[in-house]
């Protein structure tokens, strides 16, 4: 988060829903939280605080594209025009940007787009590829055994350090002898497994999460085989007396070039620096972030085809996705509620008092981007993938994304 002097007041609004991956996902995970959830089911008691669609099991999260894996991505996105008249149909003026696949027949994929190229400020989205950074390195450790990945994520602990603190977001904290969940935000001295960071990272998007997970992509990066046995102190010193040009350059091949192995242009979607201001000290910013809906969308068809690192690691990210708590903005649409959703959401905004409009938190008068990305599940087959990215001033665009939402399953499920 960043604050200009004067009139101009700079903010970061990366918020998203909490609670991702299958709630009986713990003892695959070991991530703490779940066992919340799990608790409360365990007792009989209603945990009401979720729709239906989230109560499914890590069992029933596939891949729905793993029959198309051979498809190239160009002719994947290629539009239907029966199918692009009805987005049309729906689609709001202005500054919207959106790209939808119905891939309900796999044999049979229909995309529509509008302003699809159109580049946006991808806030808290860019935390896709830090995941996605973390798994290819997780390969690039463990090239032949995915257990082996699956162990050093539930059991290598890290600490939070300078790179995790200063984000407003709460993570959740669970006592599992108390059966006690506490919320607050991140210090110094939080340490936690690596899945417990992914988790945080994605499902309370929390800022310093994504940080640390960027820098032990970093270091696995440069450690190779001899990461999982790395201590703090040997990390540490790494970071002090690595020049700083160095480390800028290596966190950004780390994040960005595993997007271009996969299609991906530096104008589709980039990420420039980490999430935090505390590790500014070691890593400076390069770039720029950037997202366009064609550039998002053309990373969720590989993931669903198994193409992302590989199929189990593909996999695995989309469970870590899969949410399981309270739903906002696009997911919010009650025409979900039975649906599973893959969701993850973010926005930046900026407030000019020099300027027209009003502005507040999510509805910046310069600038007040909103971005969305989702996999939609329903119960009937009906199966999704949605990129919107909006930048109307003055507005939160919550409930227009949660609209929108509504007018676009109308479509694909033919309500």
């Amino acid at each position: 988060m960043t604050k200009k002097i004067g009139f101009i007041l700079l903010f970061a609004g990366l918020f998203a829903s909490m609670g991702f991956y299958p709630i009986d996902g713990y003892e695959r995970s070991r991530i703490t939280r779940l066992l919340d959830i799990q608790h409360t089911l365990d007792k009989g008691e209603k945990y009401t605080r979720i729709p239906a669609g989230a109560f499914a099991s890590i069992n029933d999260i596939e891949l729905n594209l793993a029959s198309q894996s051979g498809l190239s991505i160009d002719s994947i996105l290629k539009e239907d025009p029966e199918f692009a008249k009805q987005i049309a149909r729906i689609t709001p003026g202005g500054a919207y940007s959106l790209a939808i696949l119905d891939m309900t027949d796999p044999s049979n994929l229909k995309y529509a787009s509008h302003r699809e190229n159109v580049g946006y400020q991808p806030g808290s989205v860019g935390k896709i590829a830090v995941l996605n950074a973390l798994f290819t390195q997780l390969k690039n450790i463990y090239p032949d055994d995915f257990d082996a990945r699956i162990a050093l994520l539930c059991n290598k602990r890290v600490s939070s350090g300078i790179w995790g603190i200063g984000d407003h977001h709460t993570i959740p904290i669970y006592d599992p002898i108390k059966e006690k969940l506490t919320k607050r935000t991140v210090i110094a001295s939080d340490e936690f497994t690596l899945f417990e960071w992914a988790d945080h990272m994605v499902s309370v998007s929390n800022n310093g999460a994504a940080s640390v997970l960027y820098r032990e992509s970093m270091l696995m990066s440069h450690f190779g085989k001899d990461y999982p046995r790395l201590t703090e102190e040997e990390a540490e010193t790494f970071f002090k007396e690595t020049p700083r040009d160095s480390l800028t350059n290596l966190a950004n091949a780390v994040v960005n070039d595993p997007l271009r192995e996969l299609g991906i242009t530096e104008d589709d979607w980039r990420l420039g620096g980490v999430f935090t201001n505390g590790p500014d000290r070691y890593v400076g910013r390069k770039g720029g972030s950037i997202g366009t809906p064609k550039g998002l969308m053309k990373y969720l068809v590989q993931l669903e085809q198994g193409n992302v690192v590989d199929s189990l690691s593909s996999l695995e990210m989309k469970r870590i996705l899969y949410i399981t708590d309270r739903r906002i903005r696009y997911a919010k649409s009650s025409r979900l509620d039975s649906a599973r959703v893959y969701f993850k959401s973010g926005s930046f905004y900026s407030c000019d008092k020099s300027k027209p409009g009003k502005c507040g938190d999510y509805a910046g008068n310069r600038f007040n981007y909103m971005n969305s990305v989702i996999t939609v599940e329903h119960p009937n087959g009906k199966k999704y993938i949605v990129c919107l990215m909006t930048n109307v001033l003055s507005v939160n665009s919550a409930g227009a994304h949660m609209y929108l939402a509504t007018k676009i399953d109308d479509v694909i499920t033919g309500q």
